[in-house]
This record gives C-alpha cells, structure tokens and sequence, in this order.
C-alpha cells in the first residue's frame, strides 16, 4: 500500500512539474531580425521583430517605447489580438493592424491550441530605443 501511495505521489508530482514546464514554454519567441537607421528621418530608426507562437503560445500584455509607431502584419496561423479598450481580435495570416504611440497591447497569442503562428512587427522608433516591449507589472 505504502509502495502505491509513493507511486501516484511521484505521478502527481511529475505532472504538476509538467505542467508548469509547459506553461512557461508557452512564452512568445521574440527575435530582432532588421535595425536600421532611416537615412531621411535623423533620430529615428526602423525595427523589425518576428514573434513566434507555439500552439496555445502567449505573450504578457505589454506596452511599447512612446515613440514607436508599429505595424504588424500575420506571417503564419493567427493571432488573437487586443489594444487598448478595443475588442479582441483574430488576424489571420495575410492580415496587418496598426499600434500607436502609447497604445496598450492587452492580448497577444497564438489564435489556435493546434497550430503555430508567427507574426512581424515593424516598428518606426527613435533610434536610441534599446527595449521595444516592456511588460505589465
């Protein structure tokens, strides 16, 4: 009795360790991919990340530097959106949307359990920037 009680302990314990595990693979993969310097506009810079979503993958609510101006647009899968006060949104691959100055990112995942998704965003943004998402407390 006492060696199948340790046994369905162990059980829980491995799959309460799973778990978090998977929870915290959830997280959004975040690469820089272009950082340029627009030769027209002095002080200020274009920026380029992809984000890539596991299935189920999400990314914390977030704002922006207040000069970034950003244009997302879906590479991959789809990606359930939200800013500021407005609804929640599903964008599918092919599909943009804006984020302004100051704006609020409250939702940003991956649109499906099943399937990956990736997303590029490009941010116009003075050129001194050095964190282009800083996340909610």
């Amino acid at each position: 009795m006492l060696k199948k009680m340790i046994s369905v302990a162990a059980f829980a314990i491995a799959l309460v360790a799973g778990t978090a595990a998977h929870a915290a693979g959830d997280a959004a993969k975040v690469t820089l991919v272009y950082d340029h310097q627009l030769p027209n506009v002095p002080g200020k810079s274009i920026k380029a990340v992809l984000v890539e979503y596991k299935p189920g993958g999400t990314s914390p609510g977030h704002t922006h530097p207040k000069s970034a101006f950003i244009y997302a647009t879906v590479l991959e899968g789809s990606i359930k959106s939200q800013v500021n006060d407005g609804p929640v949104k599903i964008y599918k691959a092919g599909e943009s949307f804006p984020e302004f100055p100051g704006d609020h990112h409250s939702v940003s995942a991956n649109g499906s359990k099943t399937k990956s998704a990736k997303l590029l965003a490009i941010f116009v943004v003075n050129s001194d920037e050095t964190e282009l998402t800083t996340d909610d407390k």
